[in-house]
C-alpha cells in the first residue's frame, strides 16, 4: 500500500471518481471519451496501490465498498476544490464554499423544506445548495450513487444492503385540516366527524401522509368524499384556496399556510403525525451542513408548533372577549 502522497496516482483516482458520479464504468467511458478496458484497468491499479477493493463487483450495478465510500468522499472534496480553482482562474469568485446537494420528493411541503434548509443561510461558512425535486425512487437511487448528500422526506425508507441508505429522524408534528372561511365555519363545530360529509383534497395514495390518514379514517369509520388527490403539495393547497375542498397540512406550518393561501383552520388531528427524516448514504452524519440541519430540525418544528398554538390560543381568547363585549 502506498504511504506517500507523491506516490498516489491522481489520474487513477479521477477515473474512479468519475465512474462513481456517472453511475457506471460505461457512462464514465462515454464522459471521458476513453475505452472501457482503459478506465477499468486504471481503477484496478488504484485499488492495488491502496490495497483495498473500492468497488463491489458481485452484481451488475456499480456499488461501493465501505472503503470505496470513504475514498469517494475524499476524492469528491479534492476534485471539487480543483473545479473551484479553475473557476477562480477564469475570474470567478475565489471564496470557497461548501456544497450541499439535497433531494426532496414532490409531496414534502415546500414551507417545511425551506425552514429546514434555512439553517444553511446561517451557517458560518458559505454554502452552495443544489436542490433537486424528483420521485422518491429516483432520489434514493441518486443518493446511493453519491449524487446527493441528503434527502429530506416525510417518510423513512426501508434500508437494505444494496442501497446503503440510512434514516435520521428530524421530528414530527400533528396534521391540521384547512379550508376557505365559509367551509371552515361549517365544518369546525363537529370536527373531525364533519369530514364524513365534506369534500376532501388529499395527497396521492403512495405518500406516507395519505396512508396515515386512510388508516385513521378506517379506525374512526369515516368515509371521506375525495374530490381530488395530488402528488404536488403546493397544487393541493391551490385547489383548497379556490374552495374545492378541505385539505390536510402539517400543523408546523399552519400559520404560513393560512396567510399564503387565505384559508382557515378547521381542526387538528393530534393522533395523525407527519414525520420528517434526513436520509443519507452514511450511517453517521458526516457532512457538516447536514449535521447542522439535523441538530436544528427538532427545535425548528417545536418552535413553529409553539408559535402556532400560542397564536390560536390568542385568537380564541380574542374571539371570546369580543363575544362577551357584544
Amino acid at each position: 500500500m502506498i504511504e506517500r502522497l507523491q506516490d498516489l496516482n491522481f489520474l487513477h483516482l479521477f477515473y474512479f471518481w468519475v465512474a462513481v458520479r456517472q453511475g457506471s464504468i460505461t457512462a464514465a467511458c462515454d464522459h471521458l471519451h476513453l475505452s472501457q478496458p482503459t478506465v477499468s484497468s486504471q481503477i484496478k491499479k488504484l485499488e492495488k496501490s491502496l490495497n483495498h477493493e473500492l468497488l463491489d463487483r458481485s452484481g451488475r450495478e456499480l456499488r461501493l465498498t465501505d472503503v470505496g465510500s470513504t475514498v469517494f468522499e475524499y476524492a469528491d472534496e479534492i476534485f471539487s476544490a480543483g473545479r473551484e480553482m479553475l473557476g477562480s482562474l477564469r475570474g470567478m469568485p475565489s471564496q470557497r464554499s461548501l456544497r450541499l446537494s439535497v433531494g426532496v420528493p414532490m409531496y414534502v411541503p415546500k414551507l417545511i423544506t425551506y425552514r429546514l434548509l434555512e439553517v444553511v443561510l446561517r451557517f458560518p461558512e458559505p454554502v452552495q445548495i443544489d436542490y433537486h425535486e424528483a420521485p422518491m425512487e429516483q432520489l434514493v437511487d441518486d443518493l446511493s450513487r453519491h449524487r446527493h448528500d441528503l434527502i429530506i422526506s416525510d417518510r423513512s425508507i426501508s434500508t437494505d444492503g444494496h442501497k446503503r441508505c440510512f434514516n435520521h429522524p428530524l421530528g414530527d408534528c400533528a396534521i391540521a385540516f384547512c379550508a376557505v372561511k365559509s367551509m371552515a365555519e361549517q365544518l369546525r363545530t363537529d370536527f373531525p366527524r364533519s369530514l364524513q360529509r365534506a369534500p376532501l383534497l388529499l395527497p396521492s395514495p403512495h405518500t406516507e401522509l395519505r396512508r396515515n390518514l386512510d388508516r385513521w379514517f378506517d379506525e374512526n369509520d369515516i368515509c371521506p368524499k375525495i374530490v381530488a388527490q395530488f402528488d404536488d403539495s403546493a397544487m393541493l393547497k391551490e385547489f383548497g384556496s379556490g374552495g374545492a375542498g378541505v385539505f390536510p397540512t402539517p400543523a408546523a406550518v399552519l400559520d404560513q399556510v393560512r396567510r399564503q393561501y387565505n384559508v382557515e383552520l378547521v381542526g387538528t388531528l393530534e393522533e395523525v403525525r407527519s414525520h420528517f427524516f434526513a436520509i443519507t448514504a452514511q450511517r453517521k452524519l458526516l457532512h457538516p451542513v447536514v449535521m447542522a440541519i439535523s441538530e436544528e430540525a427538532p427545535k425548528i418544528l417545536f418552535d413553529i408548533r409553539n408559535r402556532t398554538n400560542l397564536k390560536h390560543e390568542h385568537d380564541a381568547s380574542g374571539d371570546r372577549s369580543e363575544a362577551s363585549n357584544t
